[in-house]
């Protein structure tokens, strides 16, 4: 690429790099900064809509099953406001702007902006979402903060820019100050989490620690790893301070399981969820292929509430707590399948970029893998979503959809763009030596 192109592409590169470094930052300590941050990601690319293209296509065979499924769910959401009478317009809102996230992938693609911004945007945040719960649970005595969100969807996402932090700590495992500062960013946002009392977190944490088993040979770094064992630790350790009411919440949890099980009181934050759980499958069972609309869903629930095949204590909630149960429950088979997609695909397409072939061929050059740390990210994003999924539906809140749809396509653009960097630089290698013989 020639001097022009790159320093055309210049203003560009520093808008996009801000707005990386901007949406993670804001995502958890503003009301609505990660709606404000997808905004601005559209309109930046609607400015340059056939660059942008022209930047994506190339990677197609690439990125196609993932936009497909985004594709899909939007699609399914159509047919859902055509075919049934009672569906509403607005229930497109959310799968549009889950598609429109390519938006921003586009646009890394094209302005090849530098990860770090990303790297450091995630760590500001998580840091700057530490003493805002904490300052909610300790000086105003909130026993489940949330900040400008609820409890549970705050916790999520401070555990995902925790887990984002240690992956950029892992991209500076040789410049040690960086890496020490991505690790603290990494601290902040699991100590965030614990303060949330948000349970269903800890099963992504037992999800992220085999991950970074299964690549731990590619982690050379005697520090890096100690940040990592120490991160767990703490977090181990934790469990045992009363303050955190980790154990306690654990405990809870358990003999709530086994009083419903009993027939005993369902009035728990667990046994609430298992009462819905029945009540799903009962439904999933009449109309499995379709599902019922989600005003109707709540409808029916009622009614079996009423019938007293159901307690009346779930009537407050708002959805069936877990992501699979009310895909299934609101859209089906093919309301599974769009759910289970969003996840999978992205999840393979960061697994590829870390295949074993991509491995060797830059262990036998004596190189890292640039995309490592982006691909690992993507993947802790996707394993923390789908554990979050278990027990509540994180892809309720907008917000929260829209966080795991930016943060998704956002490491998937640095994926693409590290290769492609990695291709160049072994081209311009392959003609110096050409020319030295």
């Amino acid at each position: 690429m020639n001097n022009t192109s790159i320093k055309a592409r210049e203003p560009l590169q520093l808008l996009v790099g801000f707005q990386m470094f901007l949406f993670p930052l804001i995502s958890l300590t503003t009301p609505s900064g990660i709606g404000f941050s997808s905004i601005l990601f559209l309109l930046t690319a609607l400015f340059v809509p056939r660059k942008a293209w022209a930047a994506t296509a190339p990677y197609w065979k690439e990125i196609r099953w993932v936009l497909a499924v985004f594709v899909f769910q939007f699609a399914l959401a159509v047919a859902a406001v055509v075919l049934r009478p009672e569906a509403h317009l607005d229930s497109l809102d959310k799968p549009s702007r889950l598609l429109l996230a390519m938006s921003a992938m586009a646009l890394v693609v094209l302005a090849r902006p530098r990860a770090a911004m990303l790297w450091w945007g995630v760590v500001a945040g998580a840091i700057a979402a530490l003493p805002f719960v904490a300052w909610q649970r300790i000086a105003m005595g909130i026993e489940r903060p949330g900040g400008f969100l609820n409890a549970i969807t705050f916790g999520d996402l401070a555990l995902c820019l925790g887990l984002v932090a240690l992956a950029a700590a892992i991209d500076y495992r040789h410049h040690a100050g960086k890496a020490a500062l991505a690790g603290l960013g990494a601290l902040a946002g699991l100590a965030a989490c614990l303060l949330t009392g948000t349970r269903g977190s800890w099963i992504a944490l037992a999800l992220a620690a085999v991950l970074f088993l299964s690549y731990a040979q590619l982690l050379r770094s005697r520090k890096l790893r100690l940040l990592l064992a120490g991160s767990f630790a703490l977090v181990a350790a934790a469990f045992f301070v009363p303050a955190t009411g980790m154990q306690e919440r654990a405990l809870q949890g358990m003999n709530d399981v086994q009083t419903w099980v009993d027939g005993g009181n369902v009035h728990t934050n667990v046994g609430t969820r298992l009462e819905l759980w029945k009540g799903a499958a009962i439904l999933i069972e009449q109309r499995p292929l379709f599902g019922l609309d989600r005003n109707t869903l709540r409808t029916e629930i009622r009614h079996m509430v009423e019938q007293g095949t159901l307690d009346p204590s779930i009537l407050s909630l708002e959805h069936l707590h877990n992501d699979g149960l009310q895909a299934l429950a609101t859209g089906g088979i093919f309301g599974l399948l769009a759910w289970a997609g969003i996840l999978i695909a992205p999840f393979v397409f960061f697994a590829r970029q870390l295949g074993s072939g991509a491995q060797a061929h830059a262990q036998a050059r004596g190189v890292g893998l640039p995309q490592f740390a982006p691909a690992l990210a993507g993947m802790l994003v996707v394993l923390s979503y789908f554990s979050f999924g278990l027990t509540e539906v994180i892809f309720w809140s907008l917000k929260g959809s829209m966080f795991y749809a930016l943060m998704v396509f956002l490491l998937m653009g640095l994926c693409l763009v590290a290769k492609t960097r990695q291709a160049h630089a072994a081209t311009l290698e392959k003609k110096v030596e050409q020319r030295g013989n």
